[in-house]
């Protein structure tokens, strides 16, 4: 249940972010979006992106989240430190890794730092909510 908040939660930030971001290009335009259009873009992403970017999502953290804890076992320390940086860099290599084998950045929001540093905290918020949930499991 833990992951599947988590995955959940980081996709729905992490598109949200995306969404954003490129409405505020489209902003430096000259054209201004109403609250209401950013909520209806940021709507229509979540389910537009649901059968595309909710999958990779899922792979990243399914990947990232158990090595985690297996590092975390190994070290030792806090859960949460290990399962924000494991939710962080999956985000940020999912981008990278999409990059370097298919030749393109998938989605607008990563093609600068700032956006592909924003899906990484994406992806940290993804796994704080891990982390949480696992502890309200226990």
């Amino acid at each position: 249940m833990a992951y599947f908040l988590a995955v959940i939660a980081g996709y729905l930030v992490a598109s949200a972010i995306a969404t954003v971001e490129v409405l505020l290009t489209v902003s430096g335009f000259g054209l201004t979006p109403s609250l209401g259009d950013v909520l209806a873009s940021i709507w229509m992403d979540w389910l537009g992106m649901v059968g595309s970017y909710l999958p990779l999502i899922a792979l990243a953290l399914a990947i990232a989240l158990p090595v985690a804890a297996k590092l975390r076992r190994w070290v030792g320390g806090e859960p949460l430190p290990w399962y924000l940086a494991a939710g962080f860099v999956a985000l940020v290599a999912l981008h990278l890794i999409m990059e370097a084998t298919l030749g393109l950045v998938g989605f607008a929001s990563a093609r600068s730092m700032p956006g592909l540093l924003l899906q990484g905290v994406a992806g940290g918020i993804a796994g704080w909510c891990f982390c949480r949930m696992q502890g309200a499991q226990s």
